[in-house]
């Protein structure tokens, strides 16, 4: 089996460091952190957590860059990673979420990686101006 050429995972959500997600072990077991990075994306108020869409204006989206461990793992890493993200569904389901190509900028150095994009319809949220979900949440929370 061919292994994909690019093994960086961009995440902007519940996968950050920060955010203390039981799922973040599993990350830090397959994949190191390389730093803060960000991508063109929007992010939306879903209500219950934010999601991303790509946007090829000047929007960007603030998270983290993780490069694999284990390259030749990829197929079974990354599958886990599309469970967790929703992705296997039941025929005629769409999925919550799809992994795609993008263009992560770390010290403004473009890097390939991998994101999960919402895959619904964002046009009745309310959009992140900020790009950080984590200072989002701290403001939205506040007393």
């Amino acid at each position: 089996m061919n292994t994909p050429s690019i093994n960086h995972l961009f995440v902007y959500g519940s996968l950050r460091s920060g955010f203390r997600n039981p799922a973040y072990g599993y990350l830090t077991q397959n994949f190191h952190l390389l730093g803060e990075a960000i991508v063109k994306g929007m992010l939306y108020d879903k209500g219950d957590f934010p999601v991303a869409k790509p946007f090829n204006d000047d929007h960007f989206i603030n998270g983290e860059l993780y490069a694999l461990k284990n390259p030749d793992e990829f197929a079974w890493v990354f599958g886990q990673l599309d469970d967790y993200e929703g992705m296997n569904t039941e025929e005629g389901i769409p999925p919550a979420y799809i992994r795609k190509e993008t263009i992560a900028y770390m010290d403004g150095k473009p890097i390939e990686a991998w994101i999960y994009w919402y895959n619904g319809d964002t046009s009745h949220m309310k959009p992140i101006e900020t790009g950080d979900v984590m200072k989002y949440l701290q403001q939205k929370n506040k007393p």
